[in-house]
């Protein structure tokens, strides 16, 4: 019985069928070829087009049908998506702007604006944290700069849910996706609608919720007919690509740890409580399995400028040349240098306003740099140190208010793939770290099996997960990364 996993990133959309029976993955495709485009029409700003992203889905489906999969098999699709964008549609579910997506900073003073104006303790009472730069505020920003094209909207939906509806035909969203949308009232377990009045947005555009893992649609009968699907395909599963990956390695229960570093790196803790960081440093959403029986919240911390600082150091070491240099290059070239970069230290705050900051601007860049000692492989060192560094910042406020820990699971891809990087995060976090063979597609079609309640827990639909390898802090190296991590963290300039 096979399964259809799709992960929705800025950079690419992954696609995995899942055999139920074996729990592996037996079939995968990723779409387009090349890195998908973020257009920045204004400084800060990000925006990428719902409609790209359903067309190379579609692709994405083909491609999986060419490998000799008997596509007719999928019982049920999960969708894992780019947390915190904003698509707007009328109601024939047509686009009417391109995608606000999650690295997209001009809403962030219109969230501030009214977390001041309503006060620190109604928001955090409510939505844990600050609306920040989530989808309410960005909607909030349409409202206001955009008021014709506003009064043409008839759903606001998350990046998976508009995929989810181009499948099925209806507009829906989840609970855990309106939590990171700053739109999920914790104290009543329901939409927060006291939100919604506070930032006099209407409640006529949020669609219809459900929960994460249920028979939430069934397929449109022209769109099983153009992708080769049955008839009888279901949604059963949708939530953001944080969730989803921990979902995927089997992060489910308080106290456990999930982290990725793609475009963005995160760090991702369970935890039955509702906590909050009272200066809005990191956030807490609804996780997959939460339900009124059993609290299950996700603390999450984020840096923006992860993958998308090494993307941009390959881009540029690769100038002139007819192909850009792998990703494997840039991991060997970091294994020529020690600990430290030779003095050298990256800042990697470049692609928007940081959560860390309190949704302030950070400088971003070398800082020590000297012509005459350092080259392009201090540069790549210099930049993995201060992915890790700023995650750890992060990190250290965690621990702080209990959503820590001293083990960290990890699938072995992006960032994860380099010895490096995995050297300096253990021995930087001081923490165990355990890699496994999955990734989010994977996730969301093991998510989509137990939705459409093939598998009867989170734990069963886990079983085909393979653990690669773990490692641990060196006691040799644990007091030289902290002194490293110390000096680096005291030079942090806040911009703004």
């Amino acid at each position: 019985m096979y399964f259809l996993g799709i992960d929705l990133g800025s950079s690419s959309i992954k696609l995995a069928v899942l055999d139920a029976n074996t729990g592996k993955s037996v079939a995968s495709s990723s779409v387009p070829d090349q890195e998908m485009r973020i257009d920045a029409p204004q400084s800060g700003w990000a925006e990428q087009h719902p409609e790209k992203w359903w067309e190379y889905t579609c692709n994405g489906i083909k491609k999986l049908g060419n490998q000799g999969i008997d596509l007719k098999q999928i019982k049920a699709i999960g969708i894992s998506y780019q947390m915190h964008g904003l698509v707007l549609t009328d109601k024939d579910l047509n686009v009417l702007r391109p995608s606000i997506i999650w690295c997209d900073s001009r809403a962030a003073s219109i969230g501030e604006k009214y977390y001041q104006e309503k006060g620190a303790s109604f928001f955090q009472d409510r939505v844990l944290q600050s609306p920040g730069n989530f989808t309410a505020s960005k909607l909030k920003w349409v409202q206001e700069n955009e008021p014709q094209l506003f009064d043409q909207i008839a759903h606001m939906m998350l990046p998976g849910d508009y995929l989810a509806a181009k499948f099925s035909g209806v507009a829906q969203t989840s609970k855990s996706g309106l939590s990171e949308a700053a739109l999920w009232d914790f104290k009543k377990n329901a939409l927060a609608e006291e939100v919604l009045e506070a930032l006099d947005l209407p409640r006529a555009v949020i669609p219809e919720i459900v929960a994460n893992f249920s028979h939430q649609a069934t397929i449109a009968p022209k769109i099983a007919e153009a992708l080769g699907l049955s008839k009888n395909v279901e949604i059963t599963y949708r939530a953001g690509d944080q969730p989803n990956n921990a979902l995927a390695l089997n992060v489910n229960k308080p106290g456990e740890i999930a982290t990725t570093a793609g475009t963005s790196a995160v760090i991702y803790s369970v935890t039955d409580q509702d906590v909050f960081d009272a200066e809005n440093r990191i956030n807490t959403f609804l996780h997959v399995n939460n339900t009124e029986a059993q609290k299950r919240n996700g603390v999450l911390l984020c840096i923006n400028g992860s993958g998308i600082l090494y993307q941009w150091l390959r881009k540029m070491l690769s100038t002139g040349k007819d192909e850009l240099l792998s990703y494997d290059f840039l991991n060997a070239q970091a294994a020529k240098v020690g600990p430290g970069s030779d003095g050298l230290h990256f800042y990697p705050f470049g692609n928007g306003v940081e959560r860390i900051f309190n949704n302030k601007k950070s400088f971003s860049g070398l800082q020590n740099l000297d012509f005459n000692r350092h080259a392009a492989t201090h540069m790549v060192r210099a930049a993995c140190e201060g992915i890790v560094y700023a995650m750890n910042y992060g990190f250290e406020v965690m621990q702080q208010i209990g959503a820590g820990g001293t083990s960290v699971k990890a699938t072995k891809a992006n960032l994860f793939l380099s010895p490096v990087f995995r050297e300096i995060f253990v021995n930087t976090t001081q923490t165990s770290l355990e890699l496994y063979e999955t990734n989010g597609a994977e996730g969301a079609a093991r998510g989509a099996a137990y939705g459409y309640g093939f598998y009867k827990s989170l734990d069963e639909a886990a079983q085909g997960l393979e653990l690669l390898s773990t490692q641990e802090p060196q006691s040799a190296l644990k007091e030289h990364y902290t002194n490293l991590y110390q000096t680096w963290k005291k030079n942090i300039q806040i911009l703004d």
